[in-house]
């Protein structure tokens, strides 16, 4: 089983507009709404891929019953901790004119105590039968970042960290199999910028050096870097076709590469598969529900390229 486990998933409005202008009224020429939020773009698209998976989040609130009505139309197995507070709403605005995108993201809501505690058994119980498990996502507010080294210790089988920050330094000496910031995302966990690619290498072997296994770089259209304590590749991205919303891109690639190394396969050929999947992703309105037709033949046309 891949599991999938977030603290602050969401209900998501995804907006078009022929021209968007900011300040003034703009009628949407679409509107469509989904669940979302980093766990359940990764759950969806991982059960996409096909093969067992459990998606496990908090959930309350009036979104709820939306949340349940749509996973339950796509057959996407899930667990939740209910909470007291209501499940944040987001809005995705897609101006199709300029190709212009903007989110308007409300912050997870705090929870209680006993609801961390209770997703805290929730995760040990699942990730004890997992094969592989993919922590997504920000925390709460007010959740303490040490909550997600008390996540990996309960996990026993190869984890995918897509989270960046205080949390996954207190995580590294843990030896997480995989970590998957973007490049934004490292910087702020280094404390620097990372101007050059030979800056990014060196942070990224810092991170190995402090216990992951496999770190793995995304930068939007840009290529993928890959380290581990054996050397360093440039992954090349699939050139787009038919640009939509690449809300999630990232968050598909993770489920991606957790479906690969399941089913065996080595980093690079997940990291391949990952591209893929999120080359497919860009083509959807929504996130984490692609088209999985040519997934695998497309995974072999990705370039890896090993540096020097």
């Amino acid at each position: 089983m891949i599991l999938c486990a977030g603290l602050t998933p969401a209900w998501q409005q995804v907006m078009f507009f022929d021209a968007f202008r900011y300040g003034e009224v703009n009628r949407a020429d679409e509107a469509l709404w989904c669940a979302s939020g980093k766990v359940f773009n990764a759950g969806i698209a991982a059960h996409r891929l096909g093969g067992p998976t459990l998606t496990l989040a908090p959930v309350g609130g009036p979104p709820r019953a939306e949340i349940e009505r749509e996973l339950s139309q796509m057959g996407v197995p899930y667990r939740w901790v209910v909470t007291q507070a209501s499940t944040r709403v987001c809005t995705t605005i897609l101006d199709r004119g300029s190709g212009a995108i903007t989110e308007l993201v409300e912050n997870g809501r705090p929870l209680s105590a006993g609801e961390l505690e209770e997703f805290l058994r929730a995760y040990a119980e699942e990730a004890a039968r997992a094969d592989v498990a993919v922590l997504i996502g920000s925390l709460p507010a007010g959740t303490p970042a040490s909550f997600y080294r008390r996540l990996v210790e309960r996990t026993p089988c190869p984890a995918i960290l897509d989270f960046r920050g205080e949390g996954l330094m207190g995580a590294l000496d843990l030896r997480p199999f995989l970590v998957k910031p973007n490049r934004e995302e490292l910087a702020q966990t280094v404390g620097r910028t990372l101007d050059s690619d030979a800056e990014l290498v060196e942070a990224m072997h810092a991170l190995n050096r402090r216990g992951a296994a496999w770190v793995v770089v995304t930068q939007g259209s840009k290529p993928i870097w890959v380290t581990s304590s054996e050397g360093v590749w440039c992954v090349h991205p699939l050139p787009p076709d038919g640009l939509v919303n690449p809300i999630g891109c990232g968050d598909v690639m993770a489920a991606a590469m957790a479906w690969s190394i399941r089913a065996g396969r080595s980093v690079l050929e997940a990291v391949r598969l990952g591209v893929a999947a999120a080359a497919a992703n860009l083509r959807h309105p929504l996130p984490g529900r692609f088209d999985p037709t040519g997934i695998h033949e497309r995974a072999g046309e990705v370039h890896v390229e090993p540096m020097a």
